[in-house]
């Protein structure tokens, strides 16, 4: 993992190395200070040379302002040299989010992900710029500091050594507890996150039945959860800081004394300007520990990110299930044969599925909830892989496997029930189908979704911003945007997911009348609730339990008398129960 973390400065390495220079410059120059003050008490104000006190003085302001400039240096071009690193580990994790397959977002929220983008990185990239520089500073001072005491005075050097391997072995036994405590505020930062989004995707939905109390209540527990892990931190933090820093004074106090004692009974030769020049020196060595010391946390933070970063890294692709035959040209023949499938390990979700579609043929997949049918109009795009034993499906006599999964799903065009808008315009959801499509192709796809009478309707036409998700639009609008954008792809291989399940019946009849248009010359697979919606299908199959229970044409399964028979004869009883 080290090496990973090492991996994303080498873009930067010239700067890095600058970075580094001018932070050991600023080490040295550090010593600056208690150097000169040594030479002000023991040479040149007991000898009145004024020369050499004003040359001194002038001394340390140039290089306290080639420090200043230093400083400035580092603060500017590390933080962006940080951010650089940034940006490139948010685009890795970005690309990789891309890469991963459906069932990974299925058991992890957006709010989740979006910590790892945001504040996990933020985190990564303080500990990038921040942290080999606190240890090149903090490292040369405690080592330029602890030999030029020991030369002022060997005796007291000692005493003052003695104080690292116990501030060093304080760190190690709270650093145990800081990386515990930070695990679980990644964790607690995460669930609020991930409540914050379903409350503010979900805001109309708590308006309607108002449950603000209820969401209030859901969002404070997990607000709770991050102050008292957050507090176990400070904790941890309190604890540590008070008993290091207990421990520099306390030797600071212990200088004090045995140096006091030292120039009293007048041992090894010690003399006050000595006594003095210590006692100033004595911050060159204590101030870096302390350094050292509050890093703690920012490593911490950082190392902690940077595991949950490289955890989503190592993730398994979709490029694991990728074939190599690209799919250039498409007849339209599916067929499943003997397909089982799972989305976990709890139970198969399709058993045994088989059936073969002809090209520019329509099956249409009916049958109660959960019993399958979108399962099967997943499969068939790759969204989910079938396993060793899973049976097959072939797209023109080729098992779908050894296609890739760009050339295959790019000549496939789904239109769901729930549709998603990106936030933007019109022209840039439509456009989706086909980035580089011409203005008339625009405008026909329009027309052939009976979208463009909208859209021309609209003071800003094209340029109308639907808002996030398209809240601006009804569902009607959303869904025929959603099949403007599949006419500009144009694909030989159509799935309608309950396309139109959520409409009125006006509504309905344009989405329809689109979606016929849409499906001439194509080979069409429809996931149906209204069965009047699907009575010229060339197949109907019944999918009950994961399982096709019944095929056949309309006309066939009314006389069968079978499932298909019985839902039909129940939907149209419930229709005239309601006229």
């Amino acid at each position: 993992m080290f090496k990973k973390f090492l991996s994303y400065y080498k873009p930067y390495k010239a700067l890095f190395i600058l970075d580094m220079i001018a932070s050991f410059i600023i080490a040295i120059i550090g010593m600056g200070y208690p150097i000169i003050t040594q030479f002000m008490l023991s040479d040149w104000v007991p000898n009145k040379n004024l020369t050499m006190v004003i040359v001194g003085g002038c001394s340390l302001v140039g290089i306290y302002v080639v420090r200043a400039l230093l400083r400035f240096f580092v603060q500017y071009y590390g933080h962006v040299m940080g951010v650089k690193m940034q940006a490139d580990m948010r685009r890795e994790l970005f690309e990789k989010l891309q890469k991963l397959p459906y069932s990974y977002y299925d058991n992890h929220e957006t709010g989740t992900v979006l910590s790892n983008m945001t504040n996990d990185l933020f985190e990564i990239s303080e500990l990038a710029h921040h942290g080999p520089e606190n240890i090149l500073i903090a490292g040369f001072t405690i080592i330029g500091g602890i030999a030029y005491l020991l030369w002022i005075n060997w005796i007291l050097g000692l005493i003052l050594l003695g104080v690292v391997p116990i501030l060093f072995f304080v760190t190690f036994y709270f650093r145990m507890q800081f990386r515990d405590s930070m695990r679980k505020t990644r964790v607690a930062t995460a669930k609020i996150n991930v409540r914050l989004e379903n409350s503010i995707s979900g805001i109309k939905v708590t308006k309607a039945f108002t449950n603000d109390k209820l969401e209030h209540e859901k969002f404070e527990k997990c607000n709770q959860e991050y102050t008292d892990v957050r507090t176990q931190v400070f904790g941890s933090m309190g604890r540590y800081f008070s008993i290091s820093q207990f421990i520099t004074d306390f030797f600071n106090v212990v200088i004090i004394l045995v140096g006091g004692l030292l120039l009293y009974f007048g041992i090894n030769q010690f003399a006050v300007a000595e006594y003095s020049t210590f006692i100033v020196s004595v911050s060159l060595f204590i101030s870096p520990i302390n350094q050292v010391i509050m890093f703690m946390e920012q490593l911490e933070s950082g190392s902690s990110g940077f595991e949950r970063f490289v955890k989503v890294l190592e993730e398994e692709e979709e490029t694991k299930y990728n074939g190599t035959k690209v799919l250039d040209h498409v007849d339209g023949e599916l067929e499943f044969r003997h397909v089982n499938f799972a989305y976990n390990k709890s139970g198969e979700v399709l058993d045994d599925v088989n059936f073969k579609l002809e090209k520019g043929k329509t099956l249409a997949l009916v049958g109660p909830s959960g019993g399958g049918k979108t399962s099967i109009c997943h499969l068939i795009p790759r969204f989910y892989f079938l396993d060793e034993n899973g049976g097959s499906i072939f797209l023109d006599g080729v098992d779908t496997s050894e296609y890739t999964l760009d050339s295959l799903r790019q000549n496939i065009g789904i239109v769901q029930q729930d549709v998603f808008l990106f936030g933007g315009t019109i022209k840039d959801n439509v456009l989706y189908g086909k980035p580089d499509a011409t203005n008339e192709e625009l405008v026909e796809a329009a027309r052939n979704a009976n979208l463009l009478e909208f859209i021309n309707s609209l003071p800003d036409g094209w340029d109308t911003n639907i808002g996030e998700r398209g809240a601006k639009l009804s569902g009607g609008q959303k869904q025929r945007i959603s099949i403007a954008r599949i006419f500009l792809k144009n694909p030989p291989l159509l799935i309608l997911d309950e396309a139109t399940s959520a409409l009125d019946n006006a509504t309905e009849y344009l989405i329809q009348d689109a979606l016929n248009v849409l499906a001439k010359g194509r080979t069409c697979i429809i996931v149906a609730h209204r069965l009047s919606t699907i009575k010229n299908a060339d197949t109907i199959a019944v999918v009950e339990a994961g399982k096709i229970v019944e095929m056949g044409t309309h006309k066939d399964l009314l006389k069968n008398k079978g499932p298909y028979s019985v839902l039909y004869e129940l939907q149209f009883k419930l229709s005239d129960e309601k006229r």
